[in-house]
């Protein structure tokens, strides 16, 4: 079966293959503006939902997208209709195409969304495990600083705002990074050097954050 999703042995890292990769790219086009009408659409329209919720409930703006919507479709629907009519057409349905569209998901597309989902979960959750029961002491410290730094995220930002923050630098830094990769990637590798430079000085202060390789402690035993 082609369209499956491989978990390795290693790490709990998992390959995805083109049954997953079919679905995200449709949403690489957008985020990279491939196509700058229907980016434009998608981008305009879902910030526009996400600002309207910020302000009214979310059962108000899905009430009134949907009958802004259905007003949209049937006005469409009535003169479609009345054009036939005077132009004496038989072009039948405006939304015959979209009537018949497939929007079934078969078992297998289930199974494989699922086997995806667990992936990230298992992954997920055994990261959890490792930093909060500190399998490694620096990468704990870590992301323990990473936490504290969301308590002032968290008292300057309500949720929607980092969801609106979120759903815009989704649309603009990937084609920013696309557009100067080179000289972002420049201080990015120097970044990690530095960061790492200092994990390893921090790693080698800390006795408790090493890990004694296995050979060496068998050759002491002895």
């Amino acid at each position: 079966m082609v369209d499956t999703v491989e978990e390795s042995a290693q790490n709990g890292v998992y390959k995805k293959r083109p049954f997953m990769c079919s679905l995200l790219d449709p949403m690489e086009s957008l985020i990279y503006w491939r196509d700058v009408k229907k980016s434009g659409i998608v981008f305009g329209a879902g910030l526009v939902t996400l600002l309207a919720i910020s302000c009214f409930s979310v059962i108000s703006v899905f009430a009134y997208l949907s009958l802004l919507l259905l007003a949209g479709t049937i006005a469409f629907r009535i003169y479609k209709s009345v054009m036939q009519a005077i132009q004496k057409t038989s072009d039948g349905h405006p939304f015959k195409e979209y009537l018949e569209f497939d929007l079934t998901l078969s078992q297998e597309k289930i199974q494989n969304i699922a086997g995806v989902a667990v992936a990230h979960i298992n992954g997920f959750t055994a990261e959890l495990r490792r930093l909060f029961l500190v399998e490694d002491l620096v990468d704990s410290i870590k992301f323990g600083v990473i936490l504290w730094v969301m308590t002032y995220i968290g008292a300057w930002f309500n949720g929607m705002t980092l969801v609106i923050l979120a759903f815009v630098s989704l649309f603009t830094l990937p084609k920013v990074y696309e557009n100067n990769k080179q000289s972002i990637d420049t201080y990015l590798d120097l970044a990690r050097s530095k960061v790492a430079e200092v994990t390893e000085k921090i790693k080698a202060a800390i006795p408790i954050g090493n890990k004694k390789p296995v050979a060496a402690e068998t050759d002491k035993d002895k």
